[in-house]
């Protein structure tokens, strides 16, 4: 049976998820605060957290940064009635699986959970498949980018420069498809491993950020260029 954790400040809420969770064959503890809800994820392990925003103690935000950095890789759902964008990307770029904002359905609910749970499933099983080779992964090296694979490690002419998670997963799919024109869409799909509809405003922000650490001047990118209309593609600087 399938435990899933449940934090929301709101009973009615955690009364709903908690009886369809149930009547799926789910085992489901709750919690109406924040820091309750993150004492429980690190006391037990859980298939799957879902994760309210605006919680007294500690907030949504605090809770899956703290989970992410105790390694805890559990799924995590964010369920809040805020639909910021900011608050969006903070939260997918700690760590978090989805993001859905209140109302909802509990159907919606169920069914995103079970296609975050197989994918997650099906993305150990073929870590655990190929963790030998990756431990052997050469380095990635584009004009004077060098991509560490094996060590999350990127130097930048010759100085290493910090990255988040979702960046360097960014930065090394996209050098590893040299000139070739990528969508929002696509990269969406293929970091995030999820179909955000309308929700590509989260790869801008990324590519961003990856310029201001690798390029030498944002306003004239030579490695990540914009392709208007389509997306964005990853080049050699010319000589």
């Amino acid at each position: 049976m399938k435990k899933v954790l449940i934090v929301d400040d709101e009973q009615s809420i955690l009364t709903l998820l908690a009886f369809n969770l149930e009547k799926e064959g789910y085992q489901v503890q709750t919690a109406l605060d924040g820091l309750a809800g993150y004492s429980l994820a690190v006391a037990n392990r859980y298939d799957f957290i879902i994760l309210d925003l605006m919680l007294p103690t500690m907030d949504g935000i605090e809770i899956c940064k703290k989970l992410r950095q105790e390694k805890i890789d559990t799924p995590i759902m964010i369920l809040t009635a805020k639909d910021d964008e900011l608050d969006k990307i903070i939260g997918l770029e700690l760590g978090a699986d989805d993001y859905m904002t209140k109302p909802f359905s509990p159907r919606e609910v169920l069914a995103r959970m079970k296609a975050i749970m197989r994918r997650v499933t099906k993305q150990q099983q073929q870590k655990a498949e190929t963790s030998i080779e990756s431990e052997e992964a050469p380095k990635v090296e584009v004009g004077e980018i060098q991509i560490f694979p094996s060590q999350y490690k990127v130097l930048v002419r010759g100085e290493q420069i910090d990255v988040t998670p979702k960046e360097f997963e960014l930065l090394l799919y996209m050098a590893k498809r040299i000139n070739r024109i990528l969508s929002r869409e696509q990269l969406l799909n293929a970091i995030w491993n999820f179909d955000y509809t309308g929700e590509t405003r989260i790869v801008d922000v990324h590519i961003s950020h990856l310029r201001e650490k690798i390029e030498k001047d944002t306003k004239k990118p030579v490695y990540i260029r914009t392709v208007r209309g389509f997306g964005y593609k990853f080049e050699v600087p010319k000589a």
